[in-house]
């Protein structure tokens, strides 16, 4: 079964990002390389479980980590389950395999203080890119969408009128999410400046570049290491840590965990309990603040 039969399945039936399925792609390829070269086997899809284990060897004998090893083989896992679907093969090699056992990896999210230093003491130019900067933290932190959706937001998406976003999520999957007070006229301040700007390329984007040029995700990591990084002295200091502290401080101050769920766009709420682990730690303070029987 050709890679690129499963290229396509990944693209059009499971509405996987590029970004996703040039991952899947690479992993396949490398485990390809290892069969034809350590194991004189060409055909991948007739392997039997023996030759991925020692795939798995050869990786970690490599200093590669268990995560990123696990990432591999879910790609592999992928695959066969594409190649079982389509009767390819009858039986999945992968389908006993455990995964490697790797540390927690707990992300620290911003605090608090740290959020309102940044939005509320820090001073942004008032000119397009000092309003856009801004509103691209303000609207991380009152949304906690991820950051290609925030590259991908279509003016069309934005109803002021309604105080909600329509947000683009993984698999194609709509969200609309509820827009805070404090957004409104930023959003209305931005847009007059956006809708200003020389020349436009990207008009159905909501955030440009000042050539008007649609926004890149790379750019987006810049702006919120640089003000963050102002700050605070956490070590990562990125888009996805915002998402984090908009889960974390929604749990702290009482927010279910379906709600937060829905918000994210999570498919699972085992995605969403990832992000407990802080609100748990702050319902502890709680409890031994107030409880009668803690004599501390």
């Amino acid at each position: 079964m050709s890679i690129v039969a499963f290229v396509a399945y990944l693209s059009l039936e499971k509405k996987y990002s590029v970004n996703t399925i040039k991952a899947y792609e690479k992993d396949l390829n490398e485990f390809i390389l290892f069969c034809s070269e350590g194991c004189a086997e060409d055909n991948v899809d007739e392997v039997s479980y023996v030759i991925i284990r020692n795939w798995i060897v050869a990786l970690v004998d490599g200093k590669i980590a268990n995560r990123t090893i696990n990432r591999k083989i879910a790609s592999l896992k992928a695959y066969y389950k594409f190649l079982l679907k389509t009767e390819t093969i009858a039986v999945n090699p992968l389908a006993k395999h455990k995964a490697l056992k790797t540390a927690k990896k707990i992300e620290i999210p911003f605090s608090e203080a740290e959020m309102n230093e940044v939005l509320s003491s820090m001073t942004f130019s008032e000119d397009f890119e000092g309003l856009r900067d801004k509103l691209i933290i303000e609207l991380f932190y009152a949304t906690g969408i991820r950051r290609i959706e925030l590259v991908n937001l279509k003016v069309t998406n934005v109803d002021l009128r309604q105080k909600t976003i329509k947000v683009l999520g993984k698999r194609n999957k709509e969200r609309i999410i509820p827009l805070v007070a404090s957004l409104m006229s930023l959003f209305e301040a931005y847009f007059v400046e956006r809708n200003s700007l020389p020349a436009i390329t990207s008009d159905e984007f909501v955030f440009l570049l000042k050539s008007g040029d649609k926004i890149y995700e790379t750019l987006v990591y810049r702006v919120i290491n640089h003000y963050f990084g102002l700050v605070s002295s956490k070590v990562k200091k990125s888009p996805h840590i915002l998402r984090h502290t908009f889960a974390t401080h929604l749990l702290n101050k009482g927010a279910d965990l379906n709600s937060v769920k829905e918000l994210l766009g999570h498919a699972s709420l085992a995605s969403t309990q990832v992000y407990t682990h802080n609100s748990i730690a702050e319902l502890k303070k709680v409890h031994l603040r107030a409880h009668p029987r803690n004599k501390n």
